[in-house]
């Protein structure tokens, strides 16, 4: 069955060779190096008309090098889930927790990931934790599947897709949502 995929997000989503990776279905590859979330919330009306099938979201650990909150990441990832669930209640939606990168980045990305991992259902989005493949004890993107503390070598987005595949397997083998719940904002 040949779908529709939207990867959506940062540098390292958009350093995935998933056109190569994904062959049976249509790719588009809508992230950009440096993309933070603001960037995102800017494409979403992009990414409303190409109506995908499927749409796969990284983006978060840009944010932290700019010194954004965690609680900033997360209304943003909220917006993006929100935003996409009410234009496209067809599609099927992941969300990807941040990736691991320095030890000294650890708390703030597991404070988002918990949140988003907590609001991702009421969106009838999927949520795909790839902390246990990627990062050490300790929070720290694993060297041997980076380049720095940041970006991924081969052997991280191997390690990526490995989680990736049977994760999207999952997305579709579930019928897709066609309601979302409101952001309450105080």
């Amino acid at each position: 069955m040949s779908v529709s995929l939207a990867f959506l997000g940062d540098g390292l989503i958009e350093g995935g060779q998933w056109e190569e990776w994904f062959p049976e279905h249509v790719v588009h590859n809508l992230a950009a190096s440096g993309n933070t979330t603001d960037e995102v919330i800017s494409q979403l009306d992009q990414v409303i008309e190409l109506r995908p099938d499927a749409i796969i979201i990284g983006v978060g650990t840009n944010d932290l090098g700019w010194r954004k909150s965690d609680e900033y990441v997360v209304r943003n990832l909220e917006t993006i889930l929100h935003t996409l669930r009410r234009a496209l209640p067809e599609t099927r939606i992941m969300v990807q927790s941040v990736l691991p990168r320095g030890q000294d980045f650890a708390s703030t990305i597991r404070s988002i990931n918990r949140h988003v991992w907590q609001y991702a259902p009421t969106q009838h989005v999927q949520y795909l934790d790839l902390w246990p493949a990627l990062a050490l004890p300790d929070g720290e993107l694993d060297p041997a599947l980076g380049i720095d503390r940041l970006h991924l070598n081969p052997a991280g987005y191997a390690a990526w897709l490995a989680e990736l595949k049977p994760g999207l397997e999952t997305l579709f083998e579930r019928p897709p949502s066609t309601t979302s719940i409101p952001i309450q904002h105080a």
